[in-house]
C-alpha cells in the first residue's frame, strides 16, 4: 500500500517506530483543496471551496450543525463522493484531481473508516469481522490473523475473537469497528459520528480510550461531529462548517475564546451578551467598554471589525458564563468592576448551580455559581465580569431602548 508502514510497524506506538531521516516534526497526511460539492436538484452547494489539512498525528474535527457539508467532507475525502471540483492528497500522493478526471477508488486510498452504526456483521465472528477487509486484498492467512490479533489488543478486545456480533454491547461494537478500521493500517483514519449511538458515560469514556490510542499511534484523524464537547475535548484543531463554508479553523481555544464571527460565537459554547458603550478603541481592535447599568464597571475586550466600531458606539460583549463571578450583594452600592442584579431561580446541577439573573440595565442571563456557597432565589446579588479577554460585536441596542 502506498505510504503505509510495514506490517511490524504501524501499530507500534509512536515512540517506537523509526524516524524517517529528513523527515520533519509533522507532515500533512491529508489535505483537501478548493472542493465543491453540490448534488442534482439542489441549489445550494453542500461543500463550498473548503481547504484543510490534517498533519500525522493530529486530530482535526470538522463540526457543525446538521446540513453544514461536515459529513458530505468526510464522504469526499473517503472516496464515497465525488467533488465537483478540487484536489485531494495523502501525503504527497493526489487521489483526487478533478481537473485531470482522477478519483481513486475507496480502498486505494489507504484510509480506514468507522461509520456512525459501527456496520458490524451479525453473521460474523469479532475476528471475521475485523479480518474482512485484508480477506477482500487477499492478504495471507498468516498475516491476517496476526493483524487482526494486534488490531483487537489495540482497543481492548482481545480475547473477543469467537464472539458474534449480536452478543456485543454497543461500546464493545464500536470498539470492534476501530479494529476493522485501523486492521489495514491507513494512513488516515475517517470517523463519522462515531459515539453518537452511545449512552453519555460511555461516550466520555470512549472519548478518552480514542484520544490515548490516537497518541500511541500518531495516525491522522478526520472526526466528523455535531457535539461541541467531543470536538473541544478531543480535537488538535476544529474546522466549524455552515451552509457548506469554514467559518473558522484553530485550536479549540481559539474558536471559544476568540470567535471571528457571531455564528462561532454562538454555535461553540453558550455566550452571555451584555449590553455597552465604547469608551476607547484603537486600530488593532483592541476596546474598553462601559456596561450598561453599572456606573463603574469597564471591561476590555476585541472586535474583528475594528472599522465598525468606534469610540461611543452601542455594542454587546460576548462573555462566556463561567467568566462572570456571583456574589451575594453586601450592601445598597455596587462595587466598582460589577454590575448588580437579582437571583430570579437557582438551579442545582450537581457540579455548580445555575442562576437565572435579572441584571440591572441589561436583561435576565443565566450564569453559574459553585455549589458549596448556594445563593438564594430573590436576593440581590453583584457580577463581576472577567476584566479582559472578551469579542464584542456591534449593536442598536441603544436606539431600540429610545
Amino acid at each position: 500500500m502506498v505510504n503505509s508502514p510495514s506490517a511490524t510497524e504501524a501499530l507500534k506506538p509512536a515512540a517506537a517506530r523509526p524516524r524517517v531521516e529528513g523527515d520533519g516534526a509533522s507532515k500533512v497526511a491529508l489535505r483537501l483543496e478548493a472542493l465543491w460539492k453540490t448534488y442534482p436538484g439542489s441549489l445550494q452547494p453542500a461543500v463550498q471551496d473548503l481547504s484543510l489539512d490534517v498533519q500525522d498525528g493530529e486530530i482535526v474535527t470538522l463540526l457543525g450543525p446538521s446540513g453544514c457539508g461536515k459529513t458530505t467532507t468526510l464522504r469526499i475525502a473517503a472516496g464515497l463522493e465525488v467533488p465537483d471540483e478540487g484536489d485531494i492528497f495523502f501525503g504527497d500522493r493526489p487521489v483526487v484531481m478533478t481537473s485531470r478526471r482522477l478519483c481513486l477508488p475507496p480502498d486505494k486510498r489507504n484510509v480506514g473508516m468507522v461509520f456512525q452504526s459501527y456496520a458490524i456483521w451479525p453473521h460474523m465472528t469479532v475476528a471475521e469481522n475485523v479480518a474482512f477487509p485484508l480477506k477482500a486484498r487477499k492478504f495471507p492467512r498468516k498475516e491476517i490473523t496476526e493483524r487482526v490479533r494486534r488490531a483487537l489488543d489495540l482497543v481492548g478486545m482481545g480475547g473477543f475473537e469467537a464472539r458474534s456480533g449480536p452478543l456485543l454491547s454497543g461500546g464493545q461494537q464500536q470498539r470492534v469497528a476501530f479494529a476493522r478500521a485501523l486492521v489495514t493500517e491507513p494512513r488516515v483514519l475517517l470517523l463519522d459520528e462515531p459515539f453518537s449511538n452511545l449512552d453519555a458515560k460511555l461516550r466520555e469514556q470512549m472519548r478518552i480510550q480514542v484520544k490515548l490510542l490516537q497518541k500511541r499511534l500518531n495516525i491522522a484523524m478526520l472526526f466528523v461531529t455535531h457535539d461541541q464537547i467531543e470536538a473541544l475535548s478531543l480535537s488538535n484543531r476544529i474546522a466549524l462548517m455552515n451552509f457548506g463554508v469554514v467559518q473558522q479553523q484553530g485550536h479549540p481555544r481559539l474558536l471559544y475564546e476568540k470567535p471571528i464571527n457571531e455564528f462561532v460565537r454562538d454555535f461553540v459554547g453558550k455566550t452571555l451578551l451584555f449590553k455597552g458603550t465604547v469608551q476607547t478603541s484603537n486600530p488593532g481592535g483592541q476596546l474598553a467598554i462601559a456596561l450598561a447599568g453599572a456606573p463603574d464597571c469597564a471591561i476590555f475586550g476585541r472586535t474583528y471589525n475594528p472599522d465598525g466600531i468606534k469610540s461611543g458606539e452601542a455594542v454587546y460583549v460576548g462573555v462566556r458564563p463561567e467568566d462572570v463571578e456571583i456574589l451575594p450583594a453586601l450592601g445598597s452600592k455596587v462595587p466598582s468592576g460589577m454590575i448588580g442584579g437579582t437571583a430570579q431561580a437557582a438551579l442545582f446541577m450537581g457540579e455548580r448551580i445555575e442562576y437565572q439573573i435579572e441584571v440591572d440595565g441589561q436583561g435576565v442571563i443565566v450564569i453559574y455559581g459553585e455549589r458549596h456557597n448556594p445563593i438564594e432565589e430573590g436576593s440581590k446579588v453583584w457580577l463581576k465580569p472577567r476584566p479582559e479577554g472578551h469579542s464584542a460585536w456591534a449593536s442598536d441596542w441603544s436606539h431600540k431602548q429610545d
